[in-house]
């Protein structure tokens, strides 16, 4: 299904009936990430997946695609569809967003999952790595979707995941590079969103992979402290939904059971 957001084509899918989890996935990956847990979650629920701004099938808006504007995007396609009330699940960068989203339309949120993110923003030093990636990207961005995609899972898991390497690795490679280098622009500069695990009115639910090579865990679990955020621990890496798949599929079930 496709939606046009300010003259750009926006692709999302929808499967299944009654209430509504909005599926966010991550930076260098498409609305297919999903797609082992929604055949899991439509047995129970409306699942909503978007390829987001420059990601799949969905096509770039500008130069840079800011958390914000990312959200207001998610928004279109959620009010095309008549929703008014959702979960939101964010991968990544699509926690990013999500966390955006909350801010923007916290009316219409009624749980927020964070799975491998953080609402921290960049530090100074994620921000000069993230122009150094803007450089390598429009040198070769082949080369670095091969070096940044295995980095993603624990050290271990390389090699017992090669092949899903080798599939996320090819539908990365059909990203534009305007795609890419807006996605990493946007993060660089978006805000710390900390503040609203104490202000929201919603249950938030954060999914931390202990191995993660691309979040510091301690950080991940001071910024919940005195919080009401609920931390679930995986002992594997950033890409939960293929390291520990059949836990994350009922993290996500028993989440949204308890939203609705």
């Amino acid at each position: 299904m496709q939606i046009s957001y300010k003259n750009s084509t926006v692709n999302f899918t929808s499967t299944g009936k009654g209430s509504a989890i909005i599926l966010l996935h991550g930076f260098l990956e498409n609305n297919t990430m999903w797609n082992t847990t929604v055949v899991q979650l439509s047995k129970n629920f409306r699942v909503i997946c978007i390829d987001l701004l420059g990601h799949g099938e969905s096509e770039n808006l500008g130069y840079v695609h800011t958390m914000e504007e990312q959200a207001k995007m998610v928004k279109a396609v959620l009010n095309s569809l008549r929703l008014r009330k959702y979960v939101l699940v964010g991968h990544s960068m699509g926690g990013y967003i999500a966390l955006a989203f909350s801010k923007l339309f916290s009316n219409n949120v009624k749980g927020l999952c964070l799975m491998n993110s953080t609402a921290l923003p960049d530090t100074e030093e994620k921000k000069i790595n993230r122009d150094r990636g803007i450089i390598a990207v429009k040198q070769n961005y082949k080369t670095f979707i091969r070096i940044a995609i295995p980095m993603l899972f624990s050290e271990e898991n390389r090699s017992v995941f090669s092949k899903e390497i080798k599939s996320i690795t090819k539908e990365a490679l059909k990203i534009s590079t305007q795609g890419i280098t807006a996605a990493l622009e946007g993060m660089k500069i978006r805000k710390d969103q900390t503040s609203i695990y104490k202000t929201a009115k919603f249950p938030i639910q954060m999914i931390i992979g202990k191995q993660d090579p691309a979040l510091d865990y301690n950080s991940l679990i001071e910024q919940t402290k005195n919080t009401s955020v609920k931390v679930i621990e995986y002992p594997d890496g950033h890409m939960s939904h293929i390291e520990n798949e059949k836990d994350l599929i009922e993290t996500l079930l028993k989440f949204a059971k308890q939203c609705f």
